[in-house]
């Protein structure tokens, strides 16, 4: 597609709705888990047609298909614990008190108030799910799903929610209806994800509440109902939910289900951004380079998609692209254009992907080889955005490598023991043969217990990376508009 098409579409993506923005993230290698992080959607473009006399270029279309859901901490973070505290806590742990054996792994998973250690944190986790703890269960199951400290296993995590669920509890009734939703080690099925959204939901779990809004929105598992919808997405809201606060933006602005009104839409949409949600951000922005509700004005505009990108928003980064590929507001600049683009289709955003590609097949046919160089773009905003997304990159593949260096330790651990066998009878030849097996199984859990050190010296050398650019971040994190 070149110069021929000058079709420009404009679209804009709904923002989250909540359920497992993380959950296709799990597809994308876990060394760069940031390409998750943007929508993952065949998105159906309701757009505005704008004729322009330029390339092909695709602004961000509402989404209607699954997207990952908001990183979920690994655990619930508390403030940083004092060693007394952590004496007291484990006091409890070891006298079997399945909440502090949970709360305790909490802090090793963490790192809160000592050093990280994800054996630690599997061990407390383990005793407490083994006492039928739900939040342990459901740890374990997260764990599982996100390969941390555990190896990628969809169907151990589900299996876990699911006896978590069984408990009534509440986030784990969310996570299946995601799994559900999104066809995560279990086939799709919209109708199951809305019942076990709907039980969370019941239990007054804000990111259920918005995703049962969002089922009745967009008809996922349920008759499509705007009325439904609009109760869910206040419900979620009243409850401090900015996805729900965000949705309810979306609605004002298409009059679905009421009358039309720019001016409720963009409460919503300020409110949602007070709560730093990206796709609030990203949709004010749009509004304002488009002209949707409000006057064009591209200086607002690119101050608020830029805000959305330092969060992260793959749609706001196709947006920012958009706008210095036309010269909106800013100095036309095809660099500049194609590091946003970049950027946004990096994260798996397939507008942002397909406007990097309509851009260079344009250049290459005026031999403008641009996209073919490594040329870096003197750009501050760029330059924040780009150190944020490595860090992040670095972040996972620090957490990738820790867990495959604990796997492989424990897999040392179980071939070394290989031979015990409790029901095995207690004589000479039994023990001889025992003996032999823990020899051989040494032998065999030697390349891993070799590569578990490497593997941790590695991760060693990029948290050092990661900290130098968590430096340079805080030192250049004001960045003025153009």
């Amino acid at each position: 597609m070149g110069s021929e098409s000058i079709t420009q579409r404009f679209g804009k993506n709904q923002s989250s709705r909540g359920a497992f923005r993380q959950a296709l993230a799990i597809e994308c290698d876990l060394i760069g888990r940031r390409c998750a992080r943007g929508p993952i959607s065949t998105a159906a473009i309701a757009a505005t047609l704008l004729t322009l006399a330029a390339i092909t270029v695709r602004a961000q279309a509402p989404a209607e298909a699954p997207v990952p859901a908001p990183v979920e901490a690994p655990s619930a973070v508390s403030p940083s614990s004092t060693g007394n505290e952590i004496d007291a806590l484990r006091a409890s742990a070891e006298a079997g008190d399945a909440q502090a054996q949970f709360a305790l792994g909490g802090h090793y998973l963490d790192g809160r108030g000592v050093p990280q250690d994800y054996r630690q944190a599997l061990g407390w986790y383990r005793k407490s799910a083994d006492q039928n703890y739900a939040p342990a269960l459901d740890q374990l199951g997260w764990m599982y799903q996100h390969k941390v400290g555990l190896p990628f296993d969809y169907r151990r995590a589900l299996n876990l929610y699911r006896l978590a669920a069984s408990k009534g509890y509440a986030r784990a009734e969310y996570k299946l209806g995601a799994m559900y939703q999104s066809g995560l080690g279990i086939k799709r099925d919209l109708k199951q994800a809305f019942e076990w959204f709907r039980k969370a939901a019941d239990q007054n779990l804000p990111d259920a509440e918005n995703e049962v809004g969002y089922a009745y929105q967009s008809g996922w598992g349920v008759d499509r109902d705007y009325a439904q919808a609009l109760d869910w997405y206040r419900r979620a809201a009243s409850h401090g939910n900015s996805n729900a606060e965000t949705n309810l933006g979306f609605m004002a602005e298409k009059g679905w289900g009421q009358p039309q009104s720019y001016d409720q839409a963009f409460a919503w949409y300020y409110k949602a951004a007070e709560h730093d949600n990206a796709e609030a951000m990203d949709n004010i922005g749009f509004d304002f380079q488009n002209g949707v509700g409000v006057a064009v004005d591209y200086a607002t505009a690119w101050l608020w998609l830029f805000r959305a990108a330092k969060l992260g928003s793959a749609a706001a980064e196709n947006q920012l692209g958009l706008m210095y590929q036309n010269g909106q507001g800013v100095q036309q600049d095809n660099a500049i254009a194609v590091a946003w683009y970049r950027l946004s289709a990096d994260q798996g955003n397939k507008t942002g992907d397909n406007n990097l590609h309509n851009l260079c097949f344009d250049l290459d046919r005026s031999h403008n080889h641009l996209c073919h160089l490594d040329t870096v773009v003197n750009d501050p905003a760029v330059a924040l955005v780009q150190r944020r997304a490595t860090i992040v990159h670095l972040e996972n593949k620090i957490t990738g490598l820790e867990t495959d260096a604990l796997q492989d330790e424990m897999d040392a651990d179980h071939l070394a023991n290989m031979g015990d066998n409790k029901h095995a009878p207690n004589n000479a030849i039994a023990r001889g043969i025992n003996n032999f097996m823990d020899s051989v199984g040494t032998v065999m859990g030697t390349p891993a217990r070799v590569q578990a050190p490497q593997l941790r010296q590695e991760a060693a050398v990029l948290r050092e990376q990661l900290a130098e650019l968590k430096r340079e971040d805080q030192l250049a994190s004001n960045v003025l508009p153009p």
